[in-house]
C-alpha cells in the first residue's frame, strides 16, 4: 500500500492528531514574548513592550489549538488511555500553561489599556513561572511523544 503525501485526509487525520506539530507555536510565541517583554522593562522601550503584546496574543490563540489537538491525541494516539504518570503530569501542566498565557495576555492587554498601571514586579514574577511551566510541559510532552527517549 502506498501513501500518498498529498492526501489532505492522511494529514489531517494523522494518528497523533497534530499535536506534535501544533504545540511549538504557542511555547515559541510565549517564550518569545516573555523575552521582549524582559527587554521592554529594561530599557524602557515600547516598541518591545508592543511585541511582547503580539507574541502573547498569538500564543494564547495558539494555546486553544494546542490543547483541542493534545486532547484528540490522547483520545486518538493514546486510546483514552487512564490519566497517570507522565501523561497526567503532562496534562495537568499544559493546562495550566494555558490558563498562565491567558493570565498573562490579559495583564498586558491590561497594561495596554492603562499605561499608568505598574505591574511590572508582579508581572516577572508571573512570567517567570510560567516560563518554568511550560518548559516543564514541554519536556514530559517529549517523553511521551518518544523524542526525550520515552
Amino acid at each position: 500500500m502506498t501513501i500518498n503525501p498529498f492526501d489532505l485526509q492522511s494529514v489531517l487525520l494523522a494518528k497523533h492528531a497534530q499535536h506534535v506539530v501544533v504545540i511549538h507555536f504557542p511555547i515559541a510565541l510565549f517564550l518569545a514574548g516573555v523575552l521582549f517583554d524582559f527587554v521592554a522593562l529594561r530599557k524602557k522601550n515600547a516598541a518591545f513592550s508592543a511585541a511582547a503584546y503580539f507574541n502573547f496574543t498569538c500564543a494564547a490563540m495558539a494555546s486553544v489549538c494546542a490543547v483541542v489537538t493534545g486532547l484528540l491525541a490522547w483520545r486518538w494516539a493514546l486510546e483514552g488511555q487512564k490519566l497517570k504518570g507522565i501523561l497526567l503530569m503532562h496534562m495537568v501542566l499544559g493546562w495550566l500553561s494555558t490558563l498562565l498565557i491567558w493570565a498573562i495576555w490579559l495583564m498586558h492587554r491590561k497594561l495596554r489599556r492603562n499605561p499608568e498601571a505598574t505591574t511590572s514586579g508582579f508581572r516577572v514574577v508571573v512570567e517567570s513561572f510560567a516560563v518554568v511551566v511550560v518548559v516543564a510541559a514541554a519536556h514530559l510532552g517529549g517523553f511521551l511523544s518518544g523524542v526525550n527517549g520515552g
